[in-house]
Order: C-alpha cells, then structure tokens, then sequence
C-alpha cells in the first residue's frame, strides 16, 4: 500500500466515524447539555481508537459496519475522559477551541461527560454481536482502567520521589489500556482467535504506550499553532512526564537545582497563567528553562528511544494477524501515529 492510498483510506474511515457520531450527538432533550456534547463529539481529533476498532474487526475477518458501533462507542468514552481531564487540569483550551467548562462551566461540563459516557453505553448496546457480554465487559474495563490511571497520574504530581515505572504503570492505564481495548474490541467482533485477541491487545499496550511518551515530548517540542494544547503545559502542570523523570534522575548542578524548584516550589500553576488562558512571561520562562534541561541530559533522545522500541514491539505483535489489507493499514497508523507533529 503506498502512504498515499493509506491517508486516503484513513482519511475515509474518519469520516465515516465523523458521521456516525454526528448522528448520535443530536439526540437528548436537555438543549444546554445537547449542545455541549455535540461540541465535544464535533472538535475533530484524529479518531485514533475508533479508527482502529475498525481496522482490527476487517483485519480478523469482520466489516467495518460490524464495528461501527463500537468504535464510535470508543471514541465517546475517550472524549468523555477529556472533558472530565480538562476540568480537573483546569485546561483553557483542547484541540484548538475552548474546554468545555471555560465556553460553558464546570458544572456543564460535568454533567456533559456523565451523558457521553451514557451514551457511549447506548450506542455500545445496539451491537447483535454480543450475545455473551464479552463486549460489554471488555468496554467497561477499558472505562475503569482509564480512570483508574488519571487517579495514578493525580496521585504521582502529590509524590516527590516517582520512578518511571511508576510512570510507566500510569500510562498503561490512563493512555494503553483504552487504545488496546479498541484494538481488542475491533478483533472481538471480528472474530479473532484467542491468538488474535492477545496480538492486538498487546499492539494496543505498546502502540499505546509510545503514543503516550511521544505526547510527553511534543510537549515542548510542537509547533503551537498545530499543538491545540499550550505549549509547555505539562511542565506548567507539573506532570510527571516521562522526560522530567528522565531528566531528574540524570540532571547534576544547576539543572538538577531547575527541576527541583519546579517539582518542589510553592508557586501556584496560576502564576503562570494570565486571565485569558494565555501563558505569563514567567510561565514561558519556566518552559524554556525546562526544555533547556531536557535537551542537555539527553531526556529527549531517550524518549525518543523508548517510542522506537515500544512501536517496533507493537508492529511484531501484528505478525499474528494474517497478512490482509487492513493489517498493513494497521502497521501503518502505528508508524503515523509516533511521527506525527501534533
């Protein structure tokens, strides 16, 4: 397949899960919590885990249409734990437009989440396919994971001392854990061997995982106007991001005294924020200074390495697929999805 034919395809199966969540967006009653869901669910994004529900279901023998469902199910309860992230980091901006609770509030935005979750479950339950419950319990232990993970992420900005292993289980929670539940799902419904479920599972895990490692590191290294996110934000934050643990455990001198004041210091993360969302003087000053140091220890450069080899782990997993169209679509969306921009 050339990369060409595989962007037109990619971009054919994102707006076939574009329609079909416009679809489901406009029902409910309530017209405030109407409209702020249908904003959420029309906010764009790549539309990775329901792309890739699809794409295992044909890649194990199933259609795309089998699959719809359930992969627009994904992607709500994907959009459902951003609105409800967004509140709890206080985020002024996703994807380039307002959080939800900043254009309405956080009351609002709440009670929006709560109702895509809701109907990430409506939209689930109108499968045939699940006679036995599989699916149903798969979804829902992709849902409890992923909370379960933003409790480890909120947990870990509390510790002073974090590993990367700790780091690592987190993410495997917050961040793998529903990208492999995608993946597992699609092969579910497609008729996947017990082989076969594992194989995408285990793609998901590691796909998953570096996703999340190179997120950390376009960070700081994005092109803002691309991003959608500020640039910088986890170290405004205080994220445990792989690179400040990185950096942390390698920094000698002054840059270990720079990380220190920022994971130690009693400035407030609104210090660095102005009324309107936008980053302080101050703030960018932070952000350069801790890029600086993460440049220098080589914390980018290891990052770097960890996506490699997580995305090479992932593409090995697929070998227990058969060699189909979608199969190839799928190691492609892997390769993307560690070489993107943004």
């Amino acid at each position: 397949m050339t990369r060409s034919a595989y962007q037109r395809h990619r971009e054919e199966l994102r707006r076939l899960i574009d329609r079909h969540l416009a679809s489901i967006a406009a029902g409910g009653t309530d017209r405030n919590l109407r409209d702020a869901c249908r904003y959420v669910l029309q906010g764009g994004g790549k539309r990775v885990r329901a792309i890739l529900a699809l794409l295992a279901c044909r890649a194990t023998g199933g259609s795309y249409r089998i699959a719809l469902d359930a992969a627009a199910a994904i992607e709500i309860l994907h959009n459902f734990t951003l609105v409800h992230d967004d509140i709890m980091d206080n985020a002024d901006s996703r994807r380039g437009r307002p959080t939800v609770h900043r254009k309405w509030d956080s009351n609002t935005a709440l009670l929006a989440g709560d109702v895509l979750i809701g109907k990430a479950y409506q939209v689930l339950l109108r499968s045939t396919q699940d006679v036995d419950g599989r699916i149903s319990r798969l979804f829902t232990q992709g849902l409890l994971d992923v909370c379960e993970g933003q409790a480890l992420d909120i947990a870990l900005e509390r510790q002073r001392r974090v590993s990367t292993a700790a780091y690592f289980q987190m993410i495997r929670k917050k961040t793998a854990a529903l990208i492999a539940t995608a993946a597992e799902l699609g092969g579910l419904l497609g008729g996947a061997t017990p082989r076969e479920r594992a194989a995408l599972r285990d793609f998901g895990i590691q796909l998953g995982t570096a996703f999340q490692v190179y997120d950390d590191v376009l960070d700081v290294v994005a092109d803002s106007r691309n991003f959608g996110k500020t640039i910088g934000g986890d170290i405004l934050e205080r994220k445990r991001t792989f690179l400040l643990l990185r950096a942390s455990a390698k920094a000698t001198g002054n840059d270990a005294r720079v990380l220190k004041r920022l994971t130690r210091g009693n400035t407030h993360r609104a210090a660095w924020k102005k009324g309107d969302g936008h980053v302080t003087a101050a703030g960018r000053r932070i952000v350069q200074e801790v890029t600086a140091v993460y440049q220098r220890t080589g914390a980018l450069d290891d990052a770097l390495v960890v996506v490699r080899r997580c995305t090479a782990r992932a593409l090995v997993s697929l070998a227990a697929l058969r060699p189909t169209h979608a199969r190839t679509t799928l190691s492609l969306l892997a390769e993307d999805l560690v070489e993107r921009k943004a």
